[in-house]
């Protein structure tokens, strides 16, 4: 048994993703605290050019054509293996779709303990988020090996990367014989506005009324040049397309300002904002989980809040 820190990194279509960097970070201060090494692993083929900005102590790479894309069997087999070869003390995975497919499947066949949606580790302990993030738990890390799934908002990215370490090339298991097959991807309608090229942001969630006052929203949109994002709940109701969601199941943005009005922060949403320059967020609840990742919260109702920067920005234009 060793103490050392797995981490399952993610990429797609050729890009690292940022819940890697937040893993990797996380996985350095563990490492820290328990003197032990950070090993980044990398599924993918012909994908080594992708660990050029890793935070790690060294990389195990498996090459193989079958792993250019996700598959949850051939993950699971090639985890599986790098688990039993390793006997880490913890194995961290993203919080994503990825993630929790790839460690539900390993806790069940390997009978580990798994710990989901940590946000940050504090000392050898883990903090987790339940309840939406509205309670935070604490505990130490079970023995011997933990599967720990990682949520944003602990870590900034830049911590996760750093100098390419050492790149150990590993021999894959068998894969033949997979049941799961990626057919191609489906691109999302470029038709819209690509929300994550834009440097403002209006997002609007729950605490959006009707469907009819999205207006107001896109007044404000419009007089702070930005564009107007949504989360999960107005996209299922149709009032915005999915070119405009903000999540685990949309895309994730980097824009220089956000501005949440009425999002309660969920995990889903929260990790793909991790980018932002700067988020102000507005909730009547004041323990909503966004407020964890806002440089700037202000607890009051949404509508009055969009009357009151819409007027400022409107009698502004008026003077210049």
């Amino acid at each position: 048994m060793s103490e050392n820190i797995l981490v399952i990194t993610e990429h797609l279509q050729g890009h690292v993703l940022d819940i890697t960097y937040i893993m990797l970070a996380g996985a350095r201060q563990l490492a820290e605290q328990t003197g032990s090494k950070v090993i980044a692993v990398l599924l993918g083929y012909k994908a080594q050019s992708l660990t050029k900005n890793f935070n790690a102590d060294k990389i195990h790479s498996y090459d193989r054509p079958s792993l250019e894309n996700f598959s949850p069997d051939a993950y699971l087999r090639v985890i599986e293996a790098e688990i039993n070869e390793e006997q880490p003390r913890a194995v961290i995975f993203g919080h994503t779709t990825i993630g929790m497919d790839v460690a539900s499947g390993l806790s069940a066949r390997l009978n580990l303990p798994l710990v989901s949606q940590v946000q940050h580790f504090n000392g050898s302990n883990f903090v987790s988020q339940i309840c939406g993030g509205k309670i935070m738990a604490e505990g130490a890390l079970p023995a011997p090996t933990a599967l720990v799934t990682m949520v944003p908002g602990g870590y900034k990215l830049e911590d996760g990367q750093g100098p390419t370490p050492f790149v150990l090339e590993k021999q894959a298991p068998s894969l033949e014989g997979m049941r799961v097959r990626l057919s191609h991807y489906i691109e999302p309608d470029v038709s819209d506005v690509d929300i994550t090229k834009e440097s403002v942001l209006v997002a609007v969630g729950r605490g959006l009324q009707s469907e009819g006052d999205l207006e107001l929203v896109e007044r404000l949109a419009s007089g702070l040049n930005g564009e107007v994002s949504a989360s999960r709940p107005l996209v299922d109701k149709g009032w915005l397309p999915t070119s405009r969601l903000v999540g685990k199941s949309g895309v994730a943005v980097k824009p220089k300002l956000y501005l949440a009005l009425g999002i309660s922060g969920a995990p889903e949403h929260v990790e793909a904002l991790t980018g932002s320059d700067l988020i102000i967020a507005i909730n009547t609840d004041p323990d909503a989980p966004i407020f964890n990742i806002a440089q700037y919260g202000v607890v009051m109702d949404m509508y009055e809040m969009i009357e009151a920067l819409s007027n400022t920005l409107e009698g502004q234009a008026h003077v210049a």
